[in-house]
């Protein structure tokens, strides 16, 4: 039966951001060249942005509140730098990703139960992925509004930037302050989509092929037809357990590509979920103390505020993913042990048949799964450990600023 292709928003959001950086399917010349644009366009204004905190940083040595306030955008920038770099190396394969969820996941036909799945499924990517962008979109807005309120009532020798530039000329004066923070912000905004991207892509891929594991445990169940209504029909087709094997051997086909989609996913990403898995706790720690500050205007907490929920978001939608996929993977092998093999005559293709579940079932136990670099597996109990980690961090951190100022 085929189904409704509906659109999904939140693979229109996803694609929309990806295409902006250029790491997106292109189908003729046209598009390739303004694939090209975007990744040049996209190199440069990462540039700028990793140029401007470095001299910020250099510059601020020695006001701890300064630093810390420029080393959460010095990690946020090198974060980001870090991403792109490990996608252009795998350029190809990420590509490949891509054109492959088109084919097998995004448009295909399903019957009622398997939309249903795949319909829950998008609902989840919806709400993960519009929740981050929001949280994202408004640490962007944050920081530019906040040099905006900051130079209401300000002379032009007074007016601030969104982002210090330490050099030589008038820049709070007109024309160039107003170059200058255009430039600035269209930097920032590109940052801020580069960060999240490719989290919005890993979510959704991790999601669908979660869903796709769901859909086989589905076709696993109902192998000897629904209800176990065909199965008394067995003395009138003799070619039902034959018929039943041809079908079985289709969905292990599935179940096969599937396993090898995981581990392309596992070749692209497992750098970059281990670069975050690395970096969240230092993000969530600084941006709590920047919210915490006891000078800390009220839009500079606005900001973090954002910041802090979008990293925290961002660390969910990693475990949660992750997390999904390995338990729907595994989950395959009650499917395939609870289906109607227990009917089926025990002929030649029956015994075959059974043979080869226990093979499935045996695979199944050693689950599809995201690591950090191989040096662990991205789940839930990773979302739990890395916010405790922030908290120690914190504490320390708080600690060292109270002896600092009472000593």
């Amino acid at each position: 039966m085929s189904s409704k292709k509906k659109k999904d928003l939140s693979i229109t959001v996803m694609s929309f951001y990806m295409k902006i950086v250029g790491f997106w399917l292109a189908s003729d010349k046209a598009e390739r060249s303004l694939r090209k644009f975007a990744m040049i366009y996209t190199v440069i204004a990462l540039l700028i942005a990793i140029v401007v905190e470095a001299r910020d940083i250099y510059f601020s040595w020695g006001d701890f509140s300064e630093f810390i306030y420029i080393l959460c955008n010095v990690v946020d920038v090198c974060l980001v730098l870090y991403k792109i770099l490990i996608c252009f190396l795998h350029k190809k394969e990420l590509l490949n990703l891509i054109q492959y969820a088109k084919t097998h996941f995004w448009h295909t036909n399903y019957d009622p139960r398997e939309q249903m799945i795949m319909d829950s499924c998008k609902y989840t990517c919806t709400l993960l992925v519009c929740t981050f962008t929001f949280f994202i979109q408004g640490t962007i807005i944050s920081y530019i509004v906040r040099p905006i309120a900051a130079n209401v009532g300000k002379n032009e020798s007074d007016r601030v930037l969104p982002f210090n530039l330490w050099l030589d000329l008038p820049v709070s004066f007109s024309p160039y302050f107003e170059i200058v923070f255009v430039i600035q912000v269209l930097s920032l905004n590109h940052v801020g989509v580069c960060y999240l991207c490719f989290d919005n892509f890993l979510c959704i891929l991790n999601l669908h092929t979660a869903s796709q594991f769901r859909i086989l445990q589905y076709r696993f169940a109902n192998l000897g037809g629904r209800n176990g209504q065909e199965c008394y029909k067995i003395q009138k087709k003799p070619s039902y357990s034959t018929d039943k094997y041809a079908r079985f051997k289709n969905i292990v086909e599935q179940h096969q590509a599937l396993i090898e989609y995981c581990r392309r996913i596992e070749d692209v990403f497992t750098l970059i979920v281990l670069g975050q898995m690395l970096i969240f706790s230092l993000l969530i720690c600084l941006n709590g103390y920047m919210i915490l500050m006891d000078d800390a205007p009220l839009t500079k907490r606005l900001m973090f505020g954002f910041h802090i929920m979008g990293s925290m978001c961002q660390l969910l939608m990693f475990t949660y993913s992750c997390d999904c996929l390995t338990q729907e993977s595994m989950n395959v092998a009650n499917a395939v042990y609870g289906s109607l093999w227990p009917s089926l005559p025990m002929d030649k293709s029956g015994w075959m048949l059974r043979r080869d579940m226990t093979f499935v079932i045996l695979r199944s136990n050693m689950p599809c799964c995201l690591t950090a670099g191989g040096f662990f597996v991205v789940s839930l109990e990773t979302y739990t450990g890395i916010l405790s980690t922030a908290v120690s961090y914190f504490t320390l951190l708080r600690n060292h600023v109270e002896v600092a100022v009472n000593g």
